[in-house]
């Protein structure tokens, strides 16, 4: 049997998770998006790179629509079809988030865009995949009502059989320019966790999963380092100015590395950017590195880019020309490869909105390679380090029916 793991992708906008996890070793073989641009945008770039279409390609239905009727049906199929030929399925999605954001609609599990969470959870629960991946933003257990409908979710899920972890990461902590927290959720069906961890044992009150799944392995940057460096506040903007490098921070964390690397003036999605209509000279007056409002905040060269959120009026300035940012360079603060392309054929909101809204390149591959190196390292648990112990399956029949509603993700 095939061992590459099967990854089917729902949310999947312009695949940039979708790509952070087939260059670690999965396969993609089905993508779900609704958007008509996102999945433009996504089928274009896998044309740049040779990438082959996802085996069963791409639908545009809603996500609601796998719950039901001949939906669930054709799923199941497709499901079916694909564990011929691999042992490993998976889902992998972001349902939209701003419904849960600080900085968003706020609707919850009400929103239009909330009750695709919960569709979600559904269509995982009937198929039953062998593990699933749940991303979404850091309001949905932050905030108390949210949090709610976060555990409502889990609870559903262990009902369906699935041991669960989570993780509150941030995206420059895997070599990201960009301060991006985000809460990620990794659910394994019961069996399939067995038969891979056969013959480990765990403390009685312990999740196995917060112990033994490898969080941390891929971290480059550790936050409680990264935020304590002598990064630079502010300068005073002039056009085409040149800045020296303050050489006690990560370079490559830096927006300018990430520009140069990427060779954002060349970029096919270079010209790209939006033109003032007016209010130049307000361009003019913001420093380089004032991101302290929530809109018109002008990066600074040698230092990290707020979260890449282009909507809502937020607009981020570049750091030394009266312009906002290119797409070209808003790909790069999403850690994507120079040779990752949005479709020109697309408007210029649709550009940014779909840049956006995806999983950074880096982060995404680096969740990819923990998940990968789970399934691969079946005795990662060191024994020698519990006094009081007990089979898995025990310990799996327990959390498999917990509801910790206080718990927290794990800290990275």
């Amino acid at each position: 049997m095939n061992q590459t793991p099967k990854i089917f992708s729902f949310f999947a906008g312009a695949g940039f998770l979708d790509l952070g996890f087939e260059m670690t070793g999965f396969e993609i073989t089905y993508a779900n998006e609704i958007q008509p641009s996102f999945r433009k945008a996504y089928q274009y770039s896998r044309q740049h790179l040779r990438l082959p279409f996802p085996e069963y390609g791409f639908s545009g239905e809603s996500i609601t629509k796998f719950a039901e009727g001949e939906g669930w049906l054709h799923l199941k199929e497709l499901i079916k079809d694909a564990r011929r030929t691999s042992d490993i399925i998976g889902f992998i999605g972001g349902p939209p988030c701003p419904d849960f954001s600080v900085g968003g609609k706020n609707k919850g599990c009400e929103g239009e865009n909330g009750k695709l969470s919960a569709a979600y959870v559904e269509i995982i629960n009937q198929q039953k995949p062998d593990f699933f991946l749940f991303e979404n933003v850091k309001g949905l257990w932050r905030t108390k009502k949210h949090r709610c409908f976060f555990e409502k979710l889990k609870d559903e899920v262990r009902e369906a059989g699935y041991v669960l972890t989570e993780c509150l990461i941030n995206a420059i902590e895997y070599g990201v320019p960009q301060n991006r927290e985000r809460i990620i959720l990794l659910g394994f069906h019961r069996s399939f966790l067995e038969g891979i961890l056969e013959g480990i044992q765990v403390e009685v009150d312990e999740n196995p999963l917060d112990y033994i799944f490898p969080w941390k392995s891929k971290i480059l940057y550790p936050k409680d380092k990264v935020f304590n460096y002598s990064w630079s506040k502010t300068h005073e903007f002039q056009e085409n100015s040149d800045l020296a490098f303050p050489e006690d921070v990560p370079k490559e964390l830096t927006v300018e590395y990430w520009f140069r690397q990427n060779d954002v003036l060349n970029h096919p999605n270079a010209e790209h950017h939006f033109k003032p209509k007016a209010g130049l000279q307000k361009f003019m007056s913001i420093q380089e590195g004032d991101d302290s409002k929530k809109s018109f905040k002008r990066l600074h060269r040698w230092r990290y880019s707020p979260t890449a959120c282009y909507g809502n009026n937020e607009v981020h300035l570049h750091p030394y020309k009266a312009r906002r940012i290119s797409v070209a360079e808003s790909l790069a603060i999403q850690s994507l490869p120079r040779d990752f392309i949005i479709s020109p054929d697309l408007s210029l909101t649709d550009m940014f909105k779909i840049v956006g809204n995806g999983v950074p390149y880096l982060a995404a591959k680096s969740l990819a390679q923990s998940i990968h190196d789970f399934f691969s390292q079946s005795n990662y648990l060191p024994i020698n380090k519990f006094t009081k112990q007990m089979e898995l399956s025990l310990v799996l029949d327990s959390w498999s029916s917990m509801q910790p509603i206080s718990a927290k993700p794990t800290p990275v």
